[in-house]
């Protein structure tokens, strides 16, 4: 396998999808702005979209693929018959909580955004909305299923490119949006449950190939079924510690007028980089891994654990200080049009900023929870990430009263460093991870070329300031000349200084 190249597989499809997820957001803050139908619409969304992002980025791959690969290895009837289990079962659980979510809605949506209970119309609207999007947790999340398969066998394009669909969909809603008016949301709604069932069955078409789908609710639950599934359970929780942040932070901001919308925006501009320096490279890094850790090739462990931290922070680092430099310009030209006003703008770049500090954080906690995944180990990253969630909730509730909003990004990303730090120590007192002469000299280049890369960008922004200002209808060209041109200068310093290589990329791993 060559790591740059199927990482940068995953990452065209990936960055396709964030793009056109931008255009839907800029759509939707066209329509919406930050208006109570947008927080009530992104509280309806956030639910089946955590559980989304929880299954689609490497959480399922972490239990699922260790497992699968070892019954790979056994021979096809052994891994048909574990996939039909996990499928049977993990069909049956989603379910049963499907339709206890559906009962007791009024109560689900009073825990997930407790600020619009003493707000009637928000909270009848949140519950309908809601309503209408759950199912979508259950079919994205069978689809995740499907995607962990083709991952298994090195198949990654179709499996990056199915988020794609969620937001075409949403996207033909919202070319309507003028003349839907109000009951644009409930169609949103609809589309989002409506994607869900399309990447199922787009999914299956590429998976089906590799195994025989025997669809039976009358099975015995095996003891590798429940070791499978006891490696699961943590590994949501792990491998998922920003969604679950994030989530946390969308409960919290529900008391404060349109906070769930500032933290949205301001999200959507991070997760971009975090798909590609985090998700990607933990996604495509953890079969090889799994499979040289089952043959216990140190070199090659070594080898994939070093590069792929070496790639996240390649692309996590820049990033993280071109949001430092011009969140306000970068919010400004992205969302900063129709109902998006000059004060949205403001705080969504505020939230951006303290986000930003963490991004590297976000990135590498994903790529450290795969060692420790590709050991069969899923608890120990589960534990840490539990105390960085407390974390993030103590330091949240503690302040939010005096500073309000601003408190949950300034919190995720302190948690997210603790996270990352202790995960790194628990790796290093296993012995489950080696620094290696290559990767330090390479850190310090990747650094200077971050730090000189900002300055110029930050020279860009003051240049363009006028064409950038809220008022100017073309900002958003500035802001992309401006990026393309950051980047260039960023690349063409890393190698020139050779913290990137060309031989990089043809080195299979």
């Amino acid at each position: 396998m060559n790591l740059i190249k199927s990482t940068g597989t995953f990452s065209f499809f990936t960055i396709i999808s964030r793009l056109l997820g931008y255009l839907r957001d800029i759509l939707i803050a066209i329509f919406l702005g930050t208006s109570y139908l947008a927080d009530v619409f992104f509280v309806a969304f956030r639910i089946p979209n955590t559980f989304r992002r929880l299954f689609s980025e490497g959480t399922f791959n972490a239990a699922f693929i260790p497992s699968y690969s070892s019954e790979i290895i056994k021979g096809k009837s052994n891994s048909n018959k574990f996939v039909n289990e996990v499928f049977n079962f993990l069909f049956l659980i989603l379910l049963i909580l499907i339709l206890l979510v559906q009962i007791f809605m009024p109560s689900f949506v009073s825990l997930i955004a407790p600020g619009f209970i003493d707000d009637k119309e928000k909270m009848n609207l949140a519950i309908d909305l809601t309503r209408i999007t759950i199912p979508f947790l259950m079919l994205v999340s069978l689809a995740s299923f499907f995607s962990a398969i083709l991952n298994s066998y090195n198949r990654f394009a179709a499996a990056a490119a199915a988020p794609i669909i969620l937001n075409i969909v949403l996207i033909i809603v919202l070319i309507f949006g003028n003349e839907l008016n109000d009951g644009l949301v409930y169609y949103l709604s609809y589309g989002v449950t409506l994607s869900g069932l399309i990447q199922l069955i787009f999914l299956y078409f590429f998976a089906k190939k590799y195994f025989k789908l025997t669809f039976n609710l009358k099975f015995k639950i095996s003891k590798k079924i429940k070791v499978f599934f006891n490696k699961l359970l943590p590994s949501i929780f792990s491998s998922g510690v920003t969604q679950i942040n994030i989530l946390v932070g969308t409960i919290i901001a529900s008391f404060q007028a349109s906070a769930v919308s500032y933290l949205y925006y301001a999200e959507r501009i991070y997760q971009i980089n975090l798909a590609i320096a985090g998700i990607a490279i933990g996604v495509v890094v953890l079969p090889q891994l799994s499979k040289h850790i089952s043959n216990k090739n140190k070199k090659k462990i070594d080898l994939i654990q070093n590069k792929a931290l070496e790639l996240s922070l390649f692309l996590s680092l820049p990033a993280s200080v071109a949001l430092l430099v011009a969140s306000d310009e970068i919010i400004s030209a992205l969302f900063g049009y129709g109902q998006f006003s000059e004060s949205s703008v403001l705080n969504s770049a505020k939230a951006l900023y303290f986000f930003s500090l963490g991004l590297p954080a976000f990135a590498m906690i994903k790529v450290f929870s795969n060692f420790f995944f590709a050991n069969h180990d899923t608890k120990t990253p589960f534990y840490i990430s539990f105390i960085s969630v407390i974390l993030n909730i103590l330091i949240s509730v503690y302040f939010f009263k005096s500073i309000g909003f601003i408190i949950i990004p300034i919190a995720t990303t302190i948690s997210s460093w603790f996270n990352l730090i202790i995960l790194f120590l628990f790796l290093r007192k296993r012995d489950l991870f080696n620094f290696n002469n290559i990767f330090i000299g390479r850190f310090l280049k990747i650094i200077f070329a971050s730090a000189i890369m900002g300055l110029f960008f930050n020279y860009l922004i003051v240049l363009f300031s006028d064409q950038l200002s809220f008022e100017n209808s073309l900002k958003s060209v500035y802001l992309i000349l401006s990026v393309i041109l950051g980047l260039g200068f960023y690349l063409l310093i890393s190698f020139l200084i050779k913290a990137f290589q060309l031989e990089d990329i043809k080195l299979r791993y």
